[in-house]
């Protein structure tokens, strides 16, 4: 449901964003009445936010971090005014048609030092695909104007903010996928793009590891023989390179599948395709293996969760089981 609130008062904004995203705390930098405005949509695991509100700072304390919760990304789009934004050791000045990206589970602090507007998109960490260590190199980092991709992709986001209102929810659901996937292309252009002076070459090695499972998930002999065939190693020789990210190649390459399989059945759009279907095409063509591991990583059955998707944030999963090594090795 779109939904429009405004604040009269700084702490009724406070109260408003907090709710909104996850718990911040805030100051405002100016003594002159202040009023805000928030409208949006949550589309499923996805929100939509746009903003505009006088001068303030907002910032993500360790205490506030420690007190739990799932990881979120937020990708905060600048459509007017000024933001520096501090993360990680970085900043970032963020000037109109600027984007950059923060993770909720570190600190990090938003200060606008006049009246602005932007549109913020937050998400589970799981949806965007790259590993922690790809977007830990990228938070607080300005891109906009010069950067090949993010010159496309921040019009693309303001455009369907803009258009939130009027967008059906089926439709909402898979644009909102849809710049997830985008942001997530682009983030990872931007690490390529990137000197690699300062990443060993074993980080290196699984980033390209990686990308190489997600781009080839559907393929039903997906397994880590092949992917070390396809990376000219030995298959010890992969399960080494990728011990050290406390996940074996065989869990990396079932967690992005059942992240695929997922997204498919909470797509109103894909409501038409068989449920065994949504599995074949992610590389799970044995329909009872499929409802076995999906249910094992999320706690129902692929038909259960197509009939009540709600977010991952809720779903009493137990993910451990999925992704440990077990009897059944398929992936």
């Amino acid at each position: 449901m779109y939904q429009i609130q405004q604040a009269h008062s700084f702490p009724e904004w406070k109260k408003m964003i907090s709710s909104t995203f996850v718990p911040l705390e805030a100051k405002p930098l100016s003594s002159a009445p202040f009023t805000g405005l928030l409208d949006g949509r949550q589309l499923h695991d996805v929100g939509i936010m746009r903003l505009e509100a006088g001068a303030q700072t907002v910032f993500r304390s360790p205490e506030l971090i420690a007190r739990g919760g799932v990881g979120h990304y937020k990708l905060s789009l600048q459509l007017s005014g000024h933001g520096l934004l501090l993360q990680d050791g970085r900043e970032a000045v963020l000037q109109p048609g600027d984007v950059a990206i923060y993770d909720t589970q570190r600190p990090y602090s938003l200060t606008f030092e006049e009246d602005f507007e932007c549109v913020v998109l937050m998400f589970p960490q799981h949806l965007l695909g790259l590993s922690a260590d790809d977007v830990s190199e990228l938070t607080a980092v300005r891109m906009g104007k010069g950067n090949r991709l993010a010159e496309s992709v921040a019009p693309f986001v303001a455009s369907i903010a803009a258009q939130l209102p009027e967008l059906k929810s089926p439709i909402g659901h898979r644009l909102a996928l849809n710049i997830v996937d985008l942001l997530s292309t682009m983030l990872a252009d931007e690490v390529y793009s990137r000197p690699e002076q300062n990443t060993d070459n074993h980080a290196r090695l699984l980033r390209r590891i990686q990308h190489h499972i997600e781009a080839n998930l559907a393929d039903q002999n997906l397994n880590p023989d092949a992917i070390a065939s396809a990376h000219h190693m030995a298959t010890r020789t992969l399960q080494k390179i990728f011990s050290a990210s406390g996940i074996t190649a065989a869990s990396w390459i079932r967690e992005r599948r059942m992240e695929k399989c997922r997204r498919d059945l909470a797509d109103p759009l894909c409501n038409h395709v068989p449920v065994g279907e949504i599995g074949a095409r992610w590389g799970l063509a044995d329909g009872a293996h499929f409802s076995r591991v999906f249910r094992a990583t999320y706690g129902i059955s692929p038909s259960q969760y197509r009939s009540n998707p709600i977010p991952l944030t809720n779903l009493g999963a137990n993910r451990q089981e999925a992704y440990g090594e077990s009897q059944d090795s398929r992936l």
